[in-house]
């Protein structure tokens, strides 16, 4: 794929102190339409949907997603609740997806229980998500304590939930590094997340959303190798920044981080 085919997008946790408007105005300061909003800011609670739709519309912005709705493999009436109310968000604010993350508490890792939780949860939340008119994008933690660490068991279960018309895969940087998984699933991917993590001293055990960086050249996760993978094997949707570092909240200018960022991996994947 040609470098100008990168389709660039912003996560708001990359800024997660703007305001939801403000937040829209540094995508389109960048050149970027697509985003990704947050159910899970503090002091940040999503407006209503209409007023999200408004300023999305204002901006000449695509939400891509809603991230998220957690522990989504905990199957149970008030999680279908919960995800009945968010897909509902999503379809009225205009949302395309809500991202699936699963649960990360060192419960329901047993042989017996990761793929069978998550084909349950699947096919609860199918219905749901088909009603609503949107995607559901399973994200596959890479820590040791969650309950769906590799992709390909994420695959089986969203075949074997009968969901392959309703769910894709969420492929985060971070989190493919951590789970040390190989297989790459590009046309199950309807999502990328990148971050990068610089501290040359951290042992991968010990990573954390904490030192989840703008990727640059000090990067030790592989993003340019695993974009370079992806793109080669077909995928070309949205690559989404999505650092956590608290330090990037009080950059003077996001904007020019982002875009130094931008232009690293367009160098490298040119």
């Amino acid at each position: 794929m040609a470098e100008h085919s990168l389709r660039f997008a912003l996560n708001h946790m990359v800024a997660p102190h703007l305001p939801l408007a403000e937040f829209f105005a540094l995508a389109r300061r960048l050149g970027l339409a697509d985003v990704e909003i947050r159910n899970d800011l503090a002091g940040q609670p999503l407006p209503e949907p209409a007023e999200v739709k408004r300023l999305a519309a204002a901006a000449g912005i695509r939400i891509l997603s809603i991230n998220a709705l957690q522990k989504f493999n905990h199957w149970s009436a008030a999680r279908a609740a919960e995800a009945t109310a968010l897909a509902e968000y999503c379809r009225a604010c205009g949302a395309e997806a809500l991202v699936l993350v699963a649960a990360n508490d060192g419960s329901g890792r047993g042989e017996s229980e990761r793929v069978p939780n998550a084909i349950e949860a699947l096919r609860g939340l199918k219905p749901i998500f088909a009603a609503a008119g949107i995607v559901g994008l399973v994200e596959c933690l890479g820590f040791d304590a969650c309950s769906l660490r590799k992709k390909s068991e994420a695959v089986a279960a969203i075949d074997a939930a009968g969901g392959r018309d309703v769910f894709r895969l969420t492929h985060d940087t971070f989190h493919h590094h951590l789970a040390g998984e190989e297989a790459l699933f590009p046309e199950r991917t309807g999502l990328v997340h990148i971050s990068g993590v610089e501290d040359a001293a951290l042992p991968v055990s010990d990573m954390r959303d904490s030192h989840r960086v703008l990727v640059g050249p000090k990067d030790r996760l592989g993003n340019i190798a695993q974009l370079k993978a992806l793109r080669a094997a077909g995928y070309g949707g949205p690559i989404s920044f999505e650092p956590f570092a608290a330090e990037l909240r009080t950059l003077p200018d996001p904007a020019r981080a982002i875009a130094d960022s931008m232009q690293f991996i367009r160098a490298w994947l040119s």
